[in-house]
């Protein structure tokens, strides 16, 4: 019976979570919407995230206040790129505006404007909590079978 299985490596999770800041202010929550269904060890969450998860059945609930280098560590200078103005063809960016960008390899990433020139913007491409203590609330829903390709996986990595 999935009631009573516990997480985990690469066992199917359902479960809705929230990302808050220690003062409340919210980042992200499923707890409105529909759940997050994923594997562990599929990278859907950072590792320590998924190390909170370990020996949870569902109906358990948990909130942990994770440290900057637990959640999305510190940003890192090398990622906010200066970025002529002639490159924003499709749109006129604003300062703190989240913004879609394609990488080289056809994937997208997201950036926020952090400046703005005549001829240039500052676009920041570390993840908005990096340099945040993050608080982490999950509410596990259901707990599936693991996957045996993601089992594999975790003892390779």
């Amino acid at each position: 019976m999935s009631q009573l299985r516990e997480i985990i490596p690469g066992s199917a999770v359902t479960l809705h979570f929230s990302l808050s800041l220690p003062d409340g202010t919210p980042a992200i929550s499923t707890f409105d919407d529909e759940p997050l269904s994923f594997y562990m060890g599929d990278k859907t969450f950072q590792p320590s995230m998924e190390i909170a998860l370990y020996g949870l059945k569902a109906g358990d609930e948990q909130t942990l206040t994770l440290t900057t280098n637990q959640a999305y560590g510190e940003p890192d200078p090398s990622l906010v790129q200066e970025m002529p103005l002639s490159d924003f063809t499709d749109a006129n960016p604003e300062l703190d505006q989240i913004m879609t960008f394609s990488l080289p390899e056809g994937e997208e990433t997201m950036g926020v404007i952090r400046e703005i020139t005549d001829t240039h913007a500052m676009v920041d491409f570390n993840h908005p909590l990096a340099g945040h203590e993050v608080v982490f609330t999950v509410k596990i829903l259901d707990v599936g079978l693991p996957d045996p390709t993601m089992i594999q996986d975790s003892i390779e990595n």
